[in-house]
């Protein structure tokens, strides 16, 4: 599959050779065709890894991920083109995280909207799916590296999407405790869960975590 990537940090480069390992043909994006962080995740990630402009792995991916940074995300995304996007699965991995005041961060959208609802209002023609946005980005590629069992979210408003979101979670990452929460309002939780997931990681001295779900 043809992936396009938004971001090129920790995240966008960690999902990224992850997919080229799998054998998916990733294309990173960015502001500049030309930038460093890009350009190096290319030289160690091999053949089926390139690099462009924002617009340029959104035309690429059949599937997209945005892995911006939340205050940014907006911004990148008008770059990538809502013709790029349009009728794809767009995987929304970022949080809205602000450190304008320092630590510990607050959160630039919460309670009555999310980031991940922004996103779908702005591009109505694509089929938002939040996802992998509250763990550590070597967790998400590698569930088995925790432990036991624990738990991954997702929400979005179209059921075909999601569908084949879990999908791609459990047979490309191996993660197979994945909870639908019903549609994209549900990114107000998992959102606002990252404030807690940052005193949790504070607290434990380690980003290696995650929680599981018991129910009676």
């Amino acid at each position: 599959m043809k992936i396009g990537i938004l971001g090129t940090g920790v995240v966008g480069t960690t999902l990224g050779s992850k997919f080229v390992t799998l054998d998916h043909d990733v294309k990173i994006g960015s502001r500049s065709i030309t930038n460093e962080k890009a350009a190096a995740w290319v030289k160690h990630a091999g053949g089926r890894a390139s690099q462009g402009t924002f617009a340029d792995a959104a035309a690429h991916g059949e599937m997209v991920f945005n892995c911006t940074s939340g205050m940014a995300a907006l911004d990148a995304l008008k770059a990538a083109g809502a013709q790029n996007l349009r009728n794809k699965i767009l995987v929304d991995v970022a949080n809205p995280l602000d450190f304008s005041k320092g630590m510990p961060p607050t959160l630039s959208v919460s309670n009555n909207d999310s980031l991940g609802e922004q996103i779908q209002r702005m591009f109505l023609e694509s089929k938002v799916v939040k996802a992998l946005n509250t763990v550590n980005a070597l967790v998400m590629v590698d569930p088995g590296r925790l432990p036991g069992e624990h738990d991954l979210f997702l929400c979005g408003n179209d059921p075909a999407a999601k569908a084949r979101v879990t999908d791609m979670l459990r047979d490309w990452l191996g993660w197979n405790r994945i909870v639908d929460l019903g549609d994209i309002t549900a990114a107000r939780g998992t959102e606002s869960y990252l404030l807690f997931w940052l005193r949790l990681s504070g607290a434990l001295k380690t980003t290696a975590f995650n929680i599981h779900i018991v129910r009676a």
